[in-house]
């Protein structure tokens, strides 16, 4: 007689975490959203929005840079890894470029987990193939080109 099978208890295929030591970043669902659409198949990723001293404190640690960055990635390998958002840094950028918020933050966490997935912006190659999956990405996610110059406002 067939038995039932008991299905196989899988792992996540992407995990995400978000943790917030600043307040005003957007909600938790969104954070998430736009880290799974620049993610790979399986990662665990953590996505960290922070206040300007802890950004400060961590660039000065691992980037010798005495600021606050708007984003820093940590990749423990196979697109897993840390993602720190420094909210009011990101939250300037936005005011200065004229951005909205959530479409600002939806650039530097996809910019973000493209770096955990090991792509890079330190050579004019590989930042135009970094930028080209920025924009594919934040298209699908209904963003415009981050990149696209805006003539000023007079």
């Amino acid at each position: 007689m067939p038995t039932k099978r008991t299905p196989k208890k899988t792992r996540p295929r992407v995990s995400v975490a978000v943790q917030r030591t600043a307040a005003g970043a957007p909600s938790t669902f969104l954070l998430r959203q736009f880290a799974l659409a620049a993610a790979p198949a399986r990662a665990e990723i953590t996505l960290r929005v922070t206040g300007a001293a802890e950004a400060k404190k961590l660039n000065g640690k691992y980037r010798t840079k005495n600021y606050a960055t708007n984003v820093l990635s940590f990749p423990y390998g196979a697109g897993s890894g840390d993602v720190v958002l420094c909210h009011p840094v990101i939250a300037r950028e936005a005011r200065a470029q004229g951005k909205t918020l959530r479409a600002h933050y939806a650039h530097l966490v996809v910019h973000g987990v493209l770096h955990l997935r090991g792509h890079d912006h330190m050579h004019k190659k590989e930042a135009r193939r970094m930028e080209t999956r920025e924009i594919a990405i934040l298209r699908r996610l209904g963003f415009a080109d981050p990149y696209a110059h805006t003539p000023a406002v007079k």
